[in-house]
Formats: structure tokens, C-alpha cells, sequence
């Protein structure tokens, strides 16, 4: 967590150390990890899949917290209960996979076509659309990435600040 660089080696990393925090609530060391120092979207020889697993199941638990404690579902049963744990798990998956990789792909994420046109996909934003099945669920996943980018900006702030003093 102390490291001021992102090398990946027995002195520099321990997932130990990233749960502790992630669980204490500064998951932003971990995202940039997994999104700008692993290679896991982009190059699967590189990288850790361990942090991406690490990463999956505290998102997971964070978004079944923000889930319960906004109360997207009423759970009065059993039933109940798990259809709104299989929400919060779809949920988790979906806005993590976005966040790490929300490029369009017709354009490859630079928002223009053919002959400097802006791209029809994603209207010249970059940005894919969230696919899902239904509304509810799409507002959800949305609603979860722009919490991820938060903490990913606030992770920066922090470093910004911390590398300001030195």
C-alpha cells in the first residue's frame, strides 16, 4: 500500500495488506491496480489475476451493502433475499467489467468513425452503452460505476496530495 511505484514483487505486493484496506474502505490502491498496473483487461500474460478475484468479491460485498442500505429490493422471504443477492451480485460484475472496460468497441474508444465521423455506436462519446436486460438493472450498474470512478478519484486525490508533501 506504501509503495510509491507499482512493481509487483514480494517486496511490493501483498494481497494481505490490499484486503486490509480494501475491507477498511480504500479500495482506490486496488482499482488502480487492477485497471492501469495488472494488464488483466488488455494482456492476460501480464498482470495478477488475483487482485481482479480480490477486487470482484470486495465489490461484490460493497455493492450488496449500498444495495440493502438503499433498499433497491424489499427482502420479506427467503425468495426474496436471494433474487435481491443475485442482483447485487449481477450488479457488482456488470459495473466492474464497465468501469475496467467500458470503451466502445466500433471505435475502439476514440469516438470517431470513418472519414473523422463521430461513431454512430456511442455518438462520438468513447463510452459503450451498459447492456443489460432490464431498466432497473441498467440505472444499478450505472449507478455502481460512477461509485467506482468516485473512489478511483478520490484514491488519486489522496496520492496527488501525498505526493505534494514530499
Amino acid at each position: 500500500m506504501g509503495s510509491r511505484d507499482l512493481r509487483d514483487d514480494a517486496f511490493h505486493h501483498d494481497l494481505d495488506v490490499i484486503a486490509a484496506a480494501a475491507l477498511a474502505g480504500d479500495i482506490g490502491a486496488l482499482l488502480c491496480r487492477v485497471k492501469y498496473a495488472d494488464g488483466t483487461v488488455n494482456r492476460l500474460f501480464e498482470g495478477n489475476a488475483g487482485n481482479l478475484a480480490q477486487l470482484l468479491r470486495i465489490w461484490t460485498c460493497k455493492v450488496g451493502e449500498k444495495g440493502r442500505a438503499r433498499r433497491w429490493v424489499k427482502t420479506n422471504t427467503a425468495w426474496d433475499a436471494q433474487a435481491a443477492n443475485t442482483l447485487y451480485r449481477r450488479v457488482a460484475e456488470a459495473s466492474l467489467a464497465h468501469w475496467l472496460d467500458g470503451k466502445c468497441k466500433p471505435c475502439g474508444g476514440t469516438g470517431v468513425a470513418a472519414r473523422h465521423a463521430a461513431c454512430p455506436a456511442c455518438a462520438g462519446s468513447g463510452n459503450a452503452a451498459v447492456t443489460c436486460s432490464g431498466g432497473f438493472e441498467r440505472e444499478k450498474i450505472k449507478d455502481m460505476v460512477s461509485e467506482l470512478e468516485n473512489l478511483m478519484q478520490s484514491h488519486h486525490a489522496r496520492a496527488a496530495r501525498l505526493l505534494g508533501r514530499r
